[in-house]
């Protein structure tokens, strides 16, 4: 089985193409599923979290306030590193049994949707990466249409993760999403089309 790496920016649009990955016959093993999965009541994020800051940050349903942990994390340097280094390797390992499952079961190929690629270092477990890119206007007001959020959060939103551009040189396929989406779709079964004839 292949594996191939997709990622982007905030709002870029990565779900929708991995979405029609998904149609087109690859697996999606979703780093950002298995984080919320684990986050569960009384899976192994949820009792970290709760150990490390208390029942405050839970709902009166038992589960997470995602909100109050985004809100410690974010202006928190050293509880983000705190997260991160907790939250990452429960996360991998999760990836790699789905990886392994998909692979027994004969799938071709499976794309590791995740987010945060290269800024946590993952790049390297895919033989190939595919960045869904937009120009940060497009992406700016895709953001605050989205989230109802004004500008400045947004911006604060999207420079809290790698540049887009960047991302972009650092991809082996890149799939541009400012425009139509029946363009995307274009480029996204285009680049399928040609891995398979390379096979």
């Amino acid at each position: 089985m292949r594996v191939f790496a997709l990622t982007g920016g905030i709002a870029s649009g990565k779900s929708t193409v991995a979405g029609k990955l998904s149609q087109l016959g690859a697996a999606i093993v979703d780093a950002d599923r298995i984080a919320h999965e684990l986050a569960m009541p009384r899976k192994p994020l949820w009792e970290a979290y709760l150990e490390h800051f208390g029942a405050g940050i839970l709902r009166p349903d038992g589960t997470l306030n995602r909100r109050a942990i985004g809100q410690l994390v974010f202006h928190d340097e050293e509880e983000r590193k705190w997260m991160d280094a907790v939250s990452h390797p429960l996360i991998r390992q999760q990836m790699e049994q789905e990886l392994s499952v998909h692979c027994a079961a004969g799938r071709e190929a499976a794309f590791l949707d995740v987010p945060l690629l290269f800024e946590v270092g993952w790049e390297n477990r895919a033989e190939a990466v595919w960045v869904v890119y937009v120009p940060i206007k497009v992406q700016l007001s895709r953001l605050m249409a989205r989230n109802g959020c004004d500008e400045a959060f947004a911006r604060a939103c999207i420079a809290s993760q790698m540049d887009l551009e960047e991302k972009r040189r650092r991809a082996d396929v890149v799939i541009d999403n400012s425009g139509p989406w029946e363009e995307t779709e274009a480029q996204v079964e285009a680049a399928w089309r040609k891995w398979k004839q390379e096979r």
